[in-house]
């Protein structure tokens, strides 16, 4: 049995200490690290929550854009888009390509920079 702090309780520990503690004792150069420091925890914190998510429905638009039905890696499910891209063998014109790119996409900036002003925009 783990009794341990998660992952994200340890992140959000350190978050909490620089945004509350150490942040409002700083000036300055020190100051904007810590704002940095900040914000790449609030993105790990993001990433842990939908990775999984993001992920497998990542792998399902690949599956059917690519046509798999083997256990590929999404990684090399990734690598094929890209060759098929650069071949010719998919454009723009190819059903399903700019969607599956669209989504995610959008799922990348939702964990980068949910506040990105055309992510509403981008969604609809």
């Amino acid at each position: 049995m783990h009794d341990q702090p998660s992952l994200a309780e340890l992140l959000q520990a350190v978050k909490h200490f620089i945004d509350e503690t150490a942040s409002p004792n700083l000036s300055g150069h020190p100051a904007f690290h810590a704002r940095v420091a900040s914000n790449v925890l609030a993105t790990a914190l993001r990433d842990l929550e939908v990775r999984t998510a993001n992920e497998s429905a990542e792998a399902a638009s690949l599956k059917t854009l690519l046509a798999v039905s083997d256990g590929r890696s999404l990684d090399d499910m990734n690598r094929e888009l890209c060759k098929r891209i650069q071949s010719g063998d998919l454009t723009a014109t190819s059903h399903g390509l700019i969607a599956h790119l669209k989504a995610t996409t959008i799922a990348q900036v939702k964990t980068d920079q949910p506040r990105y002003s055309g992510l509403k925009t981008a969604e609809s």
